[in-house]
């Protein structure tokens, strides 16, 4: 009897276990399904590393925004990305025409600058990004393509 009762305990502990771990998730991926989906906005800025990121910019309607000096853009950039200068005294004016309820994937050179420039976006009432956080130099080494 008592050998029963604990195979019938450790039977329910394996399944409340296993029920727990089918509801939580650590997965950091963006929320796309594949190319040619829509990216949903997270809620709040996420940092994904660069295969995440790849299919974030894949997406359609996701603005995809080089915050690195102008030089730095020229010499070579993500393709279809605008260059929003975070050190640059207009970058608050630039960031003031976002649509606040847009989808926007956010990279600077290693990871650095973008998280000051994903704070400032977020001060704004910008909060659909996606921040690279390895930067276009994380990008690069990962094998995805820069354009000049």
């Amino acid at each position: 009897m008592r050998t029963r009762l604990v195979a019938l305990v450790a039977a329910a502990a394996v399944t409340a276990t296993l029920g727990l771990a089918g509801c939580s998730s650590t997965d950091s991926a963006p929320a796309v399904q594949g190319p040619g989906v829509a990216a949903s906005a997270p809620a709040s800025p996420e940092r994904v590393d660069a295969a995440s990121f790849a299919t974030v910019v894949d997406s359609p309607g996701v603005t995809i925004i080089d915050v690195r000096t102008p030089e730095e853009y020229a010499a070579g950039h993500i393709e279809g990305a605008v260059n929003y200068n975070v050190q640059g005294p207009d970058f608050e004016a630039q960031v003031g025409t976002l649509d606040p309820t847009a989808t926007y994937a956010v990279y600077c050179q290693s990871g650095n600058r973008s998280q000051v420039a994903v704070n400032r976006m977020s001060d704004a009432g910008v909060n659909g990004i996606y921040e690279l956080e390895t930067g276009i130099t994380g990008w690069a080494n990962a094998g995805y393509p820069i354009v000049q």
